[in-house]
């Protein structure tokens, strides 16, 4: 169906009172963005802190309503809710209908990453076999859902790649970070016996378990919080994480603590200019390290010294 979409402007410190008063309005989905959409703050999108939701200074909030919304009605509601509100400040536009899901997937195509892992949306039946059929293909079925990580991101790529390298048969596996669950599957296609993976948001470990289960490797992932996720019960014989540059460097200790002796590490969602101060970091516990980036961004890999 179509929506009414309502648009404003709003200082960061006036987004959680805004955010509440249109979902008090009966908004079906708001949405935040960078009101400055020339120079964006890239800081706030690329490094908060542990636990924060990165904003920027000033923010744009859209929501969406029925269609048959009073336009009139909303801004008078509104202005009562929210009383530093002016009308010239909110904006109204039709958003028509159309098929989300479809339009999604159409730009979701399948993709190869190193010899001989695939990535394919859940709805395309993929070949079993390379077109010379001398060799089977690795196929994860993905549908990334909510969580980030269909490998369309050049770190996600980096990670893939790096995985289709290694001899994963029978190992474990920790990814953390899993967002989609891409890479802890991915792992477990290529021959790892289980995996483990870590996530700060509740609806990347939904997305994991059901991207796991379309695969036939539910049974073999388990997930956990960071706060449930113990690094030193069981030390895994191979550790990947794929999140930001600043939770890394406070995170390296509990990364040296989740890999075994002796385990291949990677580490990416880092901009090319912040991997000298992590491989600094990371020396202390992690020999071997070297550097591969793509377009804007870096994988650190090397193995756990012991």
């Amino acid at each position: 169906m179509p929506f009414l979409e309502l648009s404003l402007i709003v200082r960061t410190e006036q987004q959680p009172g805004t955010e509440e008063a249109l979902d008090d309005l009966g908004a079906l989905s708001i949405t935040l963005q960078d009101a400055n959409a020339e120079t964006p703050d890239e800081q706030a999108i690329f490094e908060p802190g542990v636990g924060e939701l990165p904003l920027w200074p000033t923010i744009t909030l859209n929501a969406l309503f029925d269609a048959g919304a009073d336009r009139r009605g909303l801004a008078e509601a509104l202005g009562e809710l929210l009383p530093w509100l002016e009308p010239d400040q909110l904006t109204f536009r039709d958003v028509a209908d159309q098929d989300w899901e479809r339009a999604w997937m159409d730009q979701f195509k399948p993709m190869p990453f190193g010899r001989r892992l695939w990535i394919y949306p859940w709805n395309i039946e993929p070949p079993t076999h390379n077109e010379s059929g001398d060799e089977e293909l690795v196929v994860v079925r993905l549908d990334p859902g909510l969580a980030f990580g269909s490998g369309t991101h050049p770190t996600t790529a980096l990670c893939l790649e790096w995985l289709d390298a290694l001899d994963l048969a029978g190992k474990t596996l920790t990814d953390f970070g899993c967002g989609s669950g891409i890479l802890a599957i991915a792992a477990l296609k290529l021959g790892a016996a289980s995996a483990v993976g870590v996530d700060n948001d509740p609806q990347a470990l939904t997305a994991s378990i059901d991207n796991a289960e379309r695969n036939g490797v539910a049974d073999r992932l388990a997930v956990f919080l960071p706060q449930d996720f113990n690094a030193t019960a069981a030390p895994a014989d191979v550790f990947i994480a794929n999140i930001l540059a600043g939770p890394l460097g406070e995170l390296a200790p509990t990364f040296a603590a989740a890999a075994k002796p002796g385990a291949p590490f990677a580490i990416s969602g880092i901009l090319v200019g912040q991997q000298d101060e992590l491989l600094q970091r990371y020396a202390e516990w992690f020999d071997d390290l070297r550097v591969d980036t793509r377009e804007d961004w870096v994988r650190i890999s090397g193995r756990r010294r012991g």
